[in-house]
């Protein structure tokens, strides 16, 4: 069995739709013999996935699966492994690293 890292996309659907549009990205871990069955269960899990709830507003809000957008496998578990990687660029340096600063400081472990 091969460990694999998918990438499932769902659009976060609320009300009638009548707003900025919202995708929510996740990763999960996936064990199976191939790429193509790594595929179809991270495809499962994702249609199994999908919700909906009614907000404080009393609007229905709907994750809708939309598909897996990546699926990498991974050559061995070991401490430090990557499990996924995204080039980011911003129009202002300093403000991302401010950005990344103040999200490590909301885990609340540094000393």
């Amino acid at each position: 069995m091969n460990w694999y890292v998918a990438k499932l996309v769902f659009r976060v659907i609320s009300g009638n739709g009548d707003h900025s549009a919202q995708f929510d990205e996740q990763l999960r871990l996936i064990n199976a013999e191939t790429e193509q069955q790594a595929f179809e269960k991270a495809s499962a899990i994702g249609y199994a996935s999908q919700d909906s709830f009614l907000n404080v507003q009393k609007q229905t809000v709907r994750w809708q699966f939309i598909d897996v957008a990546e699926l990498n496998m991974l050559n061995g578990l070991t401490d430090g492994t990557e499990l996924y990687y995204n080039i980011h660029e911003a129009p202002d340096p300093d403000l991302y690293i401010k950005w990344a600063h103040h999200k490590s400081a909301l885990l609340g472990v540094r000393n």
